[in-house]
């Protein structure tokens, strides 16, 4: 369970969000223990990125390389709703892999956290971090 997000990540992934506005960003979270200690952004390479994503496949496989390897490992996930709630959206309901894997989703300034658990999205609570 998360239980802690370094405060480094939940500003640059504020600022990710910021950036790509009117687009959604997404990119993936690493950690461990517990720890989101850090955040990989990523293209978002889906055809309607004003209200879709779908992370860079390549940015996916190498961070996964990286952890194979001794790198951080790969915790989650996140995307931003531009125009939206920091919930997961009805499209991230009927996309999602349902395979216990971390979302943050950013919206209007807030990170929210959930798993996407077999039976659907569950909040998570966690704290911020000074590292």
């Amino acid at each position: 369970m998360i239980r802690e997000v370094s405060s480094a990540v939940v500003a640059g992934i504020l600022g990710h969000a910021a950036d790509a506005h009117p687009r959604e960003c997404c990119g993936i979270l690493l950690g461990k223990d517990g720890r989101i200690t850090a955040f990989l952004p990523a293209d978002n390479v889906h055809p309607q990125p004003e209200n879709h994503f779908e992370i860079d496949p390549q940015a996916l496989i190498d961070a996964h390389r990286a952890a194979r390897h001794g790198g951080p490992r790969v915790a989650g996930y996140y995307h931003s709703h531009p125009n939206g709630h920091a919930e997961p959206s009805p499209t991230d309901r009927r996309q999602a892999a349902h395979d216990g894997s971390i979302w943050a989703i950013v919206a209007a300034g807030t990170v929210t956290i959930w798993r996407d658990a077999p039976e659907g999205f569950v909040p998570l609570s966690y704290r911020v971090s000074a590292s």
